[in-house]
């Protein structure tokens, strides 16, 4: 289920800036819990493929009693997981082999950064 708690962040002392809109009470959606068996199915569907679209998603979300956002939500994040888990594998081969990876501020590529986590019920 989807819960939303109110009033977050109000008081009378902040002024509402243009981020605000329009009221003193703005809701934030809590985060969504799956069941261990919707996750189960979710991993075995990212295995086969790692982008869900059109009917093949909404078909999920229903099979799941999800909505095809948190579908879609969860097919972005699972996709950075694993990216990240790319990574740092190719970076423990590199190491294992003696070789030193070159020192910068962030050794991600620039497409790891086309999706950013989002847990947001549109």
């Amino acid at each position: 289920g989807l819960e939303l708690s109110h009033c977050v962040g109000t008081s009378s002392l902040s002024p509402a800036g243009p981020w605000r809109s329009g009221g003193p009470c703005k809701t934030k959606r809590v985060r969504t819990v799956f069941k261990p068996e919707q996750l189960e199915r979710l991993e075995q569907e990212f295995l086969k493929q790692q982008y869900m679209v059109g009917t093949e998603r909404v078909d999920l979300a229903a099979t799941l009693h999800l909505t095809e956002t948190q579908v879609k939500v969860w097919f972005q994040n699972r996709r950075i997981k694993w990216r990240k888990q790319s990574l740092e594998q190719k970076a423990a081969k590199l190491s294992q082999f003696g070789v030193i990876q070159p020192a910068s501020a962030d050794s991600t590529d620039s497409k790891e950064h086309e999706e950013d986590t989002v847990d947001v019920e549109l």
